[in-house]
């Protein structure tokens, strides 16, 4: 079995990388930037000049690409060399209703389409210890499954085309829902005196205790911002979810705070930044506020 790979950016060299090393078989990839092909071509793969060509010459072709306009353009590029026998597989973070529309594009060729978003950041994309939503059939996702589990060590189907993408949305504005709340009752305890490391390990014993400030607090505590997921990605999925809220006329009040510290944070200038830096927009105002300068 051939695998196609597209996209190789933040996230998606370490993934592809992952599959080189252990896939027996030959694997294609293809990006915008020439120098990340060479990177995957040092470590075995075939390089490609387009989609359509990584699509051709594989059997499963994956794409990890920024946006939802990204995901279309390249799923429409590589059309005419799918049919059938072919699995097309987005594992990108973009619009649910794009991902369904690009899905039933795929599958009147005859392929098979699946989204398998990731959760978790570049190290895991680099270690293989992503966690992986599936949104396709059954009979789809038991073929899947090993090559899935090149990349991650939890992969869960979700349900059918969209449905996997539908639950990265919801898993990041959680987070992201939690981070806003970490930031306020963080930014409160230092103001009277509780150092960021003291009110870690207190809410470690509590009902509180949450992954996101046992994963941060010490980059938080050093103002070191070094980029694993950037605020604007992260503003980029928030919206994502607003625009799904909308379509189901459902409102996400808390969502919107989270999106509210997200968009301070890019007019401070702190887009590029790992997204924890968005505890700045939190402060600003107090006597924590950032100053040009520090850490980040």
């Amino acid at each position: 079995m051939k695998i196609g790979f597209i996209g190789l950016g933040v996230m998606g060299s370490g993934m592809c990388a992952n599959i080189i090393r252990k896939h027996p078989d030959q694997v294609f990839v293809y990006d915008v930037e020439t120098a990340k092909i060479r990177q995957m071509e040092e470590l075995g793969a075939a390089g490609c000049k387009s989609s359509f060509e990584v699509a051709k010459n594989s059997d499963v072709i994956f794409t990890m690409v920024p946006r939802s306009e990204h995901s279309m353009a390249v799923w429409k590029e590589a059309l005419p060399a799918l049919g059938a026998g072919k699995i097309g597989v987005d594992m990108s973070t973009i619009d649910p209703s794009v991902s369904v529309e690009i899905s039933k594009m795929v599958k009147k060729t005859g392929a098979e389409f699946a989204d398998c978003p990731v959760v978790k950041s570049k190290s895991a994309a680099e270690s293989g210890t992503l966690g992986i939503y599936a949104g396709c059939t059954k009979e789809v996702f038991d073929i899947l499954r090993p090559i899935l589990y090149y990349m991650g060590t939890q992969v869960l189907r979700m349900g059918e085309n969209g449905k996997g993408i539908c639950m990265k949305i919801c898993q990041n504005a959680l987070s992201h829902e939690i981070q806003a709340a970490v930031n306020e009752t963080m930014t409160l305890a230092q103001l009277n005196g509780i150092g960021v490391e003291e009110f870690a390990q207190a809410v470690s014993m509590g009902g509180a205790k949450n992954f996101y400030l046992e994963s941060k607090y010490e980059a938080i505590r050093d103002r070191n911002y070094q980029v694993a997921f950037p605020v604007k990605y992260a503003l980029k999925d928030l919206n994502i979810c607003k625009r799904l809220c909308k379509e189901n006329g459902f409102e996400m009040p808390v969502l919107n705070l989270a999106i509210q510290f997200l968009d301070q944070a890019v007019d401070m200038g702190l887009s590029d930044l790992d997204n924890c830096a968005c505890i700045e927009a939190v402060r600003k105002g107090t006597e924590l506020e950032w100053k040009k300068g520090e850490n980040t």
